[in-house]
């Protein structure tokens, strides 16, 4: 193998495919890249057995085509030291890769492309294509709810459905619930549900930043693949059935409070500063026109601070964990939210306004 590439050509999409990498695997080969050089063609991939990333960049410069993988973060490293212009030399001498740059050269291990794992996948069941953005925007608003390491391994991940008109993401860790509708106007045939576990939720948002166009979801039993751009990348499915979370859902209650989004936001993480690390509580008193917000901690120290709403209801005071009531206003992407309140027992809805198709639901607390 040998050939020669700019590292501004190089990085992005090495960078990419790096991010799988984890840094202590159970295998040595999972900490390396594979890369495959063949018809002006250099695809290089990674996987940690879960996920499998691929990037396909076209090579001008080839000297000998063939396959090899090499130590992925120590390249990244490497890449990223050396400026924009450089020209990358790569040779395979004597079972290492010598990469040539300028007056640097470094001299890197290899293993055979031979030992490199690929996942087993089943056939695609159904395919469809849906622009990154519409896409990233289903993920951005509700990622944040999903659960860590819990038992119930199908809420560490995020639900996925697909029917007719468009996509809905949901995501819960038993507390928080978390809902966004997207739709890009094109009808689908087949509805499929399906969980994407956390890590391949997170790395999805990451490069769907970097698409344009339009990506092609294909979904199977096990898997789902999405490509663009010469990329792919492809994560295996949780399997379980997710909890109904339509009857997590609370019904229209009888107080509404509109207010100002980021003035809320802003409040909200004034008031936190104070509030107790562990039970992270703030009080929220809803009265005529007025929202009080107050926080205590084990210290004695107390926190309140007042902002106008509107306000249809009776008086009500309830209680929140206020990382999820941050969360879910970061989350928002309107200029103010509406907060539909039954008691000081049940949860509560907050919607968006004017934008009412990402809907989060937070259980009180007693404080």
């Amino acid at each position: 193998m040998k050939f020669t590439i700019r590292q501004d050509v190089l990085n992005r999409p090495l960078q990419r495919v790096a991010n799988i990498v984890e840094r202590r695997q159970t295998k040595p080969i999972l900490g390396n890249v594979l890369f495959e050089l063949k018809d002006g063609q250099l695809r290089m991939t990674t996987t940690d057995l879960e996920i499998e990333m691929q990037s396909s960049i076209v090579i001008e410069d080839v000297g000998m085509e063939g396959e090899i993988t090499l130590p992925a973060r120590k390249l990244v490293e490497i890449c990223r030291s050396l400026p924009a212009e450089a020209c990358l030399e790569f040779s395979l001498v004597d079972g290492r890769i010598l990469l040539k740059a300028g007056r640097s050269r470094f001299t890197l291990s290899t293993m055979p492309a031979i030992e490199f794992p690929n996942i087993e996948i089943s056939e695609t069941l159904s395919s469809f294509t849906l622009a990154p953005g519409f896409l990233k925007q289903g993920i951005d608003r509700t990622a944040f709810a999903m659960a860590q390491q819990d038992v119930r391994y199908y809420l560490n991940g995020l639900l996925m459905e697909i029917h007719h008109e468009g996509l809905r993401f949901v995501a819960t860790d038993g507390h928080r619930l978390a809902i966004c509708d997207v739709s890009d106007g094109n009808e689908r045939i087949e509805d499929q549900r399906v969980i994407i576990p956390r890590k391949g939720v997170m790395e999805l948002s990451r490069l769907l930043s970097d698409y344009e166009g339009e990506t092609t979801i294909a979904l199977g039993r096990n898997f789902i693949r999405v490509a663009a751009n010469g990329d792919s990348f492809v994560c295996k499915l949780i399997e379980g059935v997710y909890p109904d979370y339509q009857n997590v859902i609370p019904e229209t209650g009888d107080k509404n409070a509109v207010c100002d989004r980021e003035t809320l936001r802003q409040t909200l993480t004034r008031v936190s500063i104070l509030s107790s690390e562990k039970y992270r509580g703030v009080k929220m008193r809803f009265e005529s026109n007025t929202l009080t917000l107050t926080a205590n901690n084990p210290e004695h120290e107390k926190a309140e601070d007042e902002l106008p709403i509107e306000y249809i209801g009776d008086d009500l005071e309830i209680a929140f964990n206020v990382a999820y009531l941050i969360d879910a206003l970061t989350a928002c992407d309107g200029e103010r939210v509406r907060f539909n309140l039954s008691d000081a027992n049940s949860c509560c809805l907050i919607e968006s306004i004017p934008d009412s198709r990402s809907r989060y639901v937070v259980m009180p607390m007693r404080l």
